[in-house]
């Protein structure tokens, strides 16, 4: 019934995969969902809060926990979450395993698909945890956590499906012995690798998680969530969704646990050191990140931390690059793992349709343009969202210490809506290309470096070293020459960073599409996976080859 239902879907995933074109199953807009989704899912969101989340079907709990603060209102949630021992979750897991390995690979993508369609009716929800949990705007929230998380995890599955449906299940094997023959009957099956754990961030619970859940669980393998315990509702939400279609369609829903931990007693070591745990994602900076690749035993998939550049050497249009940059730098406060952080500028400045234009006329420019989108009353808190931890406003508050000239120093400023809102404005540094001490290194949040360069080849030599040594996901460039921007992409695709050239208007380099652009390659030491290309699936899972004598 379910592959009646949804087949048509993953057809179209499976194609849009291959075909690299624009491809959404899931709308992107809130109107899309009808009037009054909006109002459903924000009263669902406030009748969640300050109660236990019952909506899990796991039992065995020790205890309950939760710990979420809203950096737009200041207030503590005040829901809590069921703790579980380590050890049992991982026997549920290996029990439920069992059955969930042997299930056709049509069925599975179309019991994953239907979990899906159960996410989306409470998009509207999952925003408001979203926005209360991470700091994301609320449009930010409902479409990163919403619509684009689920066409990520739908993009796994049709990945998964075209993957593990590859090679024959069963085939008459017959090799030619001059008179006689040898006949063998031979099988293919693709064998789940075993329990996967999943790695939450503070920053997109939902988006950043989504992709590796439904990759271990379209091959076969059963998953255990554990979130950031600061940022818990969004995945808990999508989570009790997962378990309540697999047990409506007959399955265990222990396939798919949620593991709740908190600060002062956190369980990700204990959960990636068990030995029946095979695979892990993760999602997050890079110290615990290495310590996860270092794992003996262990398929590990991460996105750690990385330092992404933008290379300006010529324009067309100086303002429309300077406004697309304002906001690239201003989106959720510099708090995606796409976001720019250090902008490569040669001391002689950059060459426009008609001329030239000085270094300091550019970065007067682009002071003014943050200036101006920031204290824009109808963009500027909309646009910033809130800081997500307090962590990240100090370092935010604190940038004019790291040295350099302070171009623009970031503020807070005031949301409308949310008198304690933790707002802050980027801080703008102009640095000289010595001041590698400075700008080597990822600044997470609002903070933005100019970086002084002697010409547009030594700005590409720069952000090509802080890709290969310190990883990069995106890199944003400009320029007019065919020449300079042949060289750009030789030098960044060998270090395996991706180059967005030219962007303005509604097109941001901090952007990446489903069905369409790959996040982060592999290949950099930003992380070592990119989802959702084929080996995002293919280690999840190993072929085994099974043959007999035919009769």
């Amino acid at each position: 019934m379910l592959v009646a239902k949804h087949q048509n879907t993953i057809n179209n995933a499976v194609k849009a995969n291959q075909d690299r074109t624009f491809f959404s199953h899931y709308p992107e807009h809130p109107k899309a969902y009808g009037d009054e989704a909006h109002a459903i899912g924000a009263q669902s969101y406030q009748q969640m809060l300050g109660k236990p989340f019952k909506q899990l079907i796991q039992t065995g709990e020790t205890g309950w926990v939760g710990e979420e603060v809203s950096p737009y209102s200041g207030e503590v949630l005040g829901v809590t979450y069921p703790l579980f021992a380590v050890n049992d979750l991982i026997n549920k897991a290996a029990a439920a395993g069992k059955s969930w390995a042997k299930v056709a690979v049509p069925e599975r993508a179309a019991v994953l698909t239907e979990t899906l369609d159960r996410i989306k009716d409470h998009f509207f929800d999952i925003a408001n945890a979203t926005m209360h949990t991470t700091g994301q705007s609320y449009m930010m929230s409902f479409q990163a956590s919403g619509p684009h998380a689920n066409d990520r995890a739908l993009e796994a599955i049709a990945a998964g499906f075209e993957e593990l449906q590859r090679y024959p299940g069963n085939i008459l094997w017959e090799k030619p012995m001059g008179k006689a023959s040898v006949k063998l009957n031979k099988s293919f099956k693709a064998v789940p690798k075993g329990i996967g754990v999943v790695i939450g961030c503070s920053t997109f619970p939902v988006w950043n998680s989504l992709p590796g859940i439904y990759a271990d669980l379209i091959a076969g393998n059963t998953v255990i969530v554990k979130p950031h315990p600061k940022a818990i509702l969004p995945i808990a939400i999508a989570v009790s969704c997962i378990q309540q279609v697999l047990e409506e369609a007959g399955y265990e829903p222990n396939i798919c646990q949620l593991a709740v931990d908190s600060s002062d007693h956190l369980i990700t070591k204990e959960l990636c050191e068990n030995p029946a745990v095979k695979l892990i994602d993760y999602t997050g900076g890079s110290a615990f990140g290495d310590y996860v690749e270092s794992l003996k035993g262990k398929t590990v998939f991460t996105e750690k931390a990385g330092v992404n550049s933008v290379i300006i050497d010529s324009v067309k249009d100086l303002d429309a690059v300077i406004q697309n940059l304002a906001f690239s730098v201003s989106l959720y406060s510099g708090q995606m793992c796409t976001a720019p952080q250090n902008f490569f500028i040669p001391e002689h400045g950059i060459e426009i349709s008609h001329g030239n234009v000085s270094f300091n006329e550019v970065v007067t420019k682009f002071k003014e343009a943050v200036e101006g989108l920031v204290n824009n009353p109808k963009m500027g808190a909309g646009t910033l969202g809130a800081v997500q931890n307090e962590q990240t406003l100090e370092r935010a508050k604190n940038a004019g210490a790291l040295g350099g000239k302070v171009v623009l120093q970031g503020q807070a400023i005031s949301n409308e809506e949310f008198s304690n809102a933790r707002v802050f404005t980027p801080t703008i540094i102009e640095v000289s290309s010595a001041d590698n001490n400075i700008y080597e290194k990822e600044l997470f949040g609002p903070v933005v470096l100019v970086v002084k360069t002697k010409d547009t080849a030594h700005s590409i030599q720069l952000a090509k070293h802080m890709a290969e040594k310190h990883g990069a996901i995106t890199c944003a460039a400009y320029t007019t020459n065919p020449k300079v921007k042949e060289q750009i992409i030789d030098e960044m695709n060998s270090v395996f960073t991706p180059v967005s050239f030219n962007l303005t208007g509604f097109i941001w380099v901090n952007q990446h599409a489903a069905f369409s652009d790959f996040h982060v390659t592999g290949g950099n030491p930003a992380g070592n996976a990119s989802f959702t290309n084929q080996e995002f699936i293919l280690k999840r899972f190993v072929w085994v080859g099974n043959r007999e004598l035919a009769e």
